[in-house]
């Protein structure tokens, strides 16, 4: 497949042109979700002239993440803020995960919460608006206290991703990660969509987890963050 009829290639522009076309900000050519959303970025892949169009979508202090398959060129007015190396994963099928009540749908009453687990955990980029993108499922331990989460973040067409997955690190080794990212992998293949998620290339802990519920890597993609370069002094 093409860049144009693969949509994960480059999943946030097929995103922010198909089903969650309705958080698009930008132009024709470069788009962005909103600042309390998301800092997800992407540029048609059609027309690498759109790269010019990125730097007025940037807020002085903000950034933007480009996330997609091939190199990413800074954008002119820009300054790179950090580069890595991911994978992608899909999965086909997910064996079910045994019933529990321990997994609960998390709701806009839980917002402050995960957005402090998130900010714990570092999970990926979680703003206080994150969590509209798609439903999220969480355990809370007896006290109370979320402890770990997992939720759907970019939809392309056919596909939802699978994000947001992290545990605090007093609840580690109870296998939450893995439970709750098989309940939101299921409900997404229930629907009718397939499963994709991301990872950093170096995080073996995850993709081994990842492979052992049935997704398997598809591609490597470059993870790439802009801002605005300091203003010089004097000026």
């Amino acid at each position: 497949m093409s860049a144009v009829t693969d949509p994960l290639r480059r999943p946030i522009w097929s995103a922010l042109t198909s089903r969650q076309a309705g958080l698009t900000i930008g132009t024709a050519r470069a788009k962005r979700f909103p600042g309390d959303i998301s800092p997800f970025a992407a540029t048609s892949p059609t027309d690498p002239g759109a790269l010019t169009e990125v730097a007025p979508l940037v807020d002085d202090g903000g950034s933007v993440i480009f996330l997609q398959e091939g190199a990413v060129p800074t954008p002119p007015g820009l300054a790179e803020r950090a580069r890595a190396v991911g994978v992608q994963l899909v999965a086909a099928h997910v064996d079910p995960p045994a019933a529990t009540d321990q997994v609960l749908d998390l709701t806009a009453a839980d917002t402050a919460d995960m957005v402090a687990l998130a900010t714990l955990t570092r999970p990926g980029p979680f703003l206080p608006r994150t969590n509209t993108l798609g439903p999220f499922v969480g355990i809370r331990d007896a006290s109370g206290a979320l402890v770990a989460m997992a939720g759907e973040r970019l939809a392309v067409e056919g596909h939802t991703e699978v994000s947001g997955v992290c545990t605090h690190p007093d609840a580690r080794g109870r296998g939450y990660a893995a439970l709750l990212s098989a309940v939101v992998a299921t409900r997404i293949l229930d629907r009718g969509e397939v499963p994709f998620l991301h990872a950093y290339a170096t995080n073996r802990p995850a993709i081994g987890l990842y492979r052992r519920l049935g997704f398997t890597v598809t591609r490597e993609v470059s993870v790439a963050a802009f801002g605005k370069p300091p203003v010089a002094a004097g000026r």
